[in-house]
Formats: structure tokens, sequence, C-alpha cells
């Protein structure tokens, strides 16, 4: 005769599926558009602070990295964040200039030449691009910083006249806005996309950091660098306010910690890798120099001035408080 399961029995395979279910249930899953190739220190941060988000959460909440740009390009990550087609996205905050200048001020050029100036001004003005993104349906996790910004060139720079009629790549409305009054003729491109530019002579210079130097093997297709850290901008990292939101509050902290760690460890990590980066340049074969010759130097500092004043035309009042702010 066929036995049938007693009462009792049936309970417990209930109650084990029930909670079976509910640790299904348990872990949130959510994905993160990253810009930058696996080997990045930006892409490294961020796989860490993923790393750091599961373990701190004791695996409530799983964050995978998508590397490279593979689910959305630089322009559409932060349109993807708010409206929820990705839950997590780092992007280049300055690209972000066209929609409010406050977003630029990283690439206004000569305001800040250094890790310590750099980490002044965003303190000064990370407040006011919290409350423009929360404003957005955003929250912003961290900030960290690239190497500073410098030309590459395939010919040699002693004036500021060997800038004029130079194709020379743009990657934000600052670094466009720059090169037109260095004289040369500003050409979006994408990182990706350098080689071929310069292969095809779409570019023949740009400003860039190391990082993208070495990323892209600027030795294979340009000759000279000039290590004039025009400015150090920054990459964020941000996240969906919604799901966030709809965390537990003790994940939420969790995140909000890791977060804090990955900022840390990515401005300390940024200087530590750019000497490393510049070496690796000349190592490959380019001529480095450490600064851009005298003339050129005093080309940038009018520049500097100019778009400084700039910015603040277009940042009113707000943008005034991060410079009185930042120059405290």
């Amino acid at each position: 005769m066929k036995s049938t399961p007693s009462r009792f029995a049936l309970s417990a395979i209930a109650c084990v599926l029930g909670l079976s279910s509910l640790c299904a249930q348990a872990a949130e899953r959510w994905n993160m558009s990253v810009e930058q190739p696996d080997g990045n220190f930006i892409t490294t941060v961020a796989k860490e602070f993923a790393q750091d988000v599961e373990q701190a959460s004791g695996g409530e909440l799983q964050i995978r990295i998508h590397a490279n740009s593979v689910l959305f390009k630089r322009p559409e990550v932060k349109r993807a964040v708010q409206t929820g087609q990705v839950q997590v996205g780092d992007v280049l905050m300055s690209v972000l200039g066209n929609e409010d200048p406050i977003f630029e001020i990283d690439s206004v050029p000569f305001l800040a030449r250094n890790y310590e100036q750099a980490q002044a001004l965003w303190a000064a003005s990370r407040p006011a691009v919290e409350e423009r993104l929360a404003k957005q349906g955003i929250k912003l996790l961290y900030a960290m910083p690239w190497s500073p910004q410098s030309i590459f060139s395939k010919t040699p720079i002693s004036s500021m006249d060997d800038f004029k009629g130079m194709k020379f790549r743009a990657y934000n409305p600052a670094t466009s806005r720059m090169t037109e009054l260095m004289g040369a003729v500003p050409t979006i491109i994408q990182t990706g996309e350098i080689p071929q530019a310069f292969s095809t002579g779409m570019i023949t210079g740009m400003l860039t950091s190391p990082t993208t130097g070495v990323d892209s093997q600027a030795w294979d297709f340009s000759t000279y660098y000039y290590d004039v850290k025009a400015f150090i901008p920054k990459n964020f990292v941000i996240v969906n306010a919604r799901a966030f939101a709809r965390l537990p509050d003790a994940t939420q902290a969790a995140v909000v910690a890791a977060a804090e760690r990955a900022e840390q460890r990515g401005w300390a990590i940024a200087e530590e890798k750019t000497s490393e980066l510049v070496k690796t340049l000349a190592d490959n074969g380019m001529q480095v120099a450490e600064q851009a010759p005298a003339a050129v130097e005093s080309g940038f500092e009018g520049i500097g001035k100019a778009m400084t004043d700039e910015w603040l035309k277009r940042a009113g009042a707000d943008g005034q408080a991060i410079l009185d702010a930042y120059a405290r």
C-alpha cells in the first residue's frame, strides 16, 4: 500500500520550501555600467566596491560590473540610471556640463592642478552636485579622479602657434572650449576610438590623462607628451534613488559605507598610479616633458582665467559660492 506523507511532514516540507523561497528572494541583484576596460584603475575600484557591498551586506546585495561601456555609452549612462534601465552607473561628471555648469567644475582648466587641490575643489562642490542629482531621482555614491589631463601630440609643441589648426580631440564641453582657445580644431572622440582617429588623421593631438594614454597605447600613434596637468576630472558612481530606497536600512548603510571606502581608495590609487603611467609612456618611447614650454604655460594661464570667468557667468551665484569655499 502506497504511503502518504503525514500532515506534519507536509508542513515541514512547506516550511523548507518557504524558507528557500525567502532566501532566493533576499539577495538583490543589481547591474552597474562602467565605462573603462578591465585594466583601468577606475574599473578596478568599481569591482572592489561591488565585492565590498556584497560582503558588507552579508550577501543581501550583489552588483554585477559591466565594463568597457558594453551596456551604455558615456552620454547615455546618467539617463539610464535615472530611468532605471540600470541601477548603478559610472560616468565622467563633466560630460554633463551642457546640462548644468556645476557638473564641469573639475574641468575648468588650471583651477586645480594637483590632487590636494582637486580634493579641496570636490569638497567645495560636492553638496551642489548631490543636490542636483537628487532632484532627478539619482543618489551619488562616490567619485574618484582620473590622472591629470595633459597633452599628447604627433608633433613637438614650443609655442601656442603650434596648436593653430591642429585637429585636437575633445570629449566634453570644457575640453572643446579649451581647444578652441588654444587655436586648435576640436573633434569629439570617445576613448575607444582614439587610436583609429589618430591613424586616419581625424586628430593629431589630444588632451587626456596618462591613464587613457596607456590604455590606448598612445606610443603607437603619438610621439610627444607634455605633463601640463591642466585639470583633474572625476568619474562619479550614481544609483537610481528609488532602487536604493527599496533596500533594507542595513543594506543601505552597507552601500554608503562601501562607497566611502571606494572613494578613499580611488583617490589614493589615482595619485599612486599617475607617476607609474607617465613612466610607462616614456618606457615605450614617447618623449616626455615634465611641463609645457614657458610660452605655452603663459598661454595656458590666459586660457584658464578666461574659462573660469566664462564658467562663473554660466554657474552664477552657486558657482561663486563653490569658488569661495574652495579658496578658503
